[in-house]
């Protein structure tokens, strides 16, 4: 069954150029040109992607991604703006989209980071179905009053279950995984986000950030996730 993407884009030629370009890559495409009609069919038709514009009538996409990752809406969200604007990009990522394209781009380079964002999903997916088929126990692996389930992708800290995205629980099992290490924010970036992503460093920066807020006691004086001064970060158990 194909994948679904639902484009939602304002600008009629983008909008047709879009679902022209990803329905010859065999996806199936939904189309929404406001904020609101976005809200709906995203609930209604649960797609593989969100190819999300920020400048939308109504309802902004910023808002439209708030919204949705609030309601748990778990595939990922690729964010379109017109302007190269480091505001927009990254209030996009710390509200939870998962990538971002400044317009005017490339079809070559959308159609890479489409490709790229489900791919990962679908990495998730496997992982997630090959444990639950062939483990019979728990694989848990802990750091001091962190535990993290890796049977159930699922981390608790103090007992309390965390409400992480998945590519959090992917980072924090990264760090937990290399503690006391020295990470480069690129080595962080290709070893969790994966080669194929076109994204910069500052991806990482934003996930740190979230990281921090959850796990530290005071996220301003973080004493687990440790900046690196001109390296990157560091675990500390």
């Amino acid at each position: 069954m194909p994948e679904t993407i639902l484009v939602v884009e304002d600008e009629p030629a983008l909008q047709e150029t879009l679902a022209y370009n990803l329905e010859k890559q065999g996806y199936q495409v939904e189309i929404a040109a406001d904020g609101r009609d976005a809200l709906e069919k995203a609930r209604r038709t649960h797609p593989d992607l969100l190819l999300l514009d920020i400048m939308l009538p109504g309802l902004d996409g910023i808002e439209v991604c708030r919204i949705l990752r609030r309601e748990n809406f778990s595939a990922p969200i690729l964010m379109l703006t017109a302007r190269d604007d480091e505001i927009d990009r990254v209030v996009g990522l710390e509200i939870g989209s998962d990538d971002y394209l400044t317009k005017p781009f490339s079809m070559r380079e959308l159609l890479a980071r489409v490709k790229a964002q489900l791919r990962r999903t679908e990495t998730i997916r496997a992982e997630l179905e090959k444990i639950k088929t062939n483990s019979p126990g728990e694989n848990t692996l802990r750091s001091q009053n962190i535990a993290i389930n890796q049977t159930r992708r699922e981390i608790t800290l103090d007992g309390a279950v965390l409400p992480l995205k998945p590519q959090e629980y992917d980072l924090l099992l990264f760090f937990v995984e290399h503690k006391g290490r020295m990470l480069s924010r690129e080595f962080i970036l290709e070893r969790v986000w994966g080669w194929e992503y076109i994204g910069d460093s500052r991806t990482v920066d934003v996930h740190v950030r979230w990281l921090r807020q959850k796990i530290e006691p005071d996220p301003a004086n973080p004493a687990r996730i440790i900046t690196v001064r001109g390296g990157g970060y560091r675990f500390e158990g």
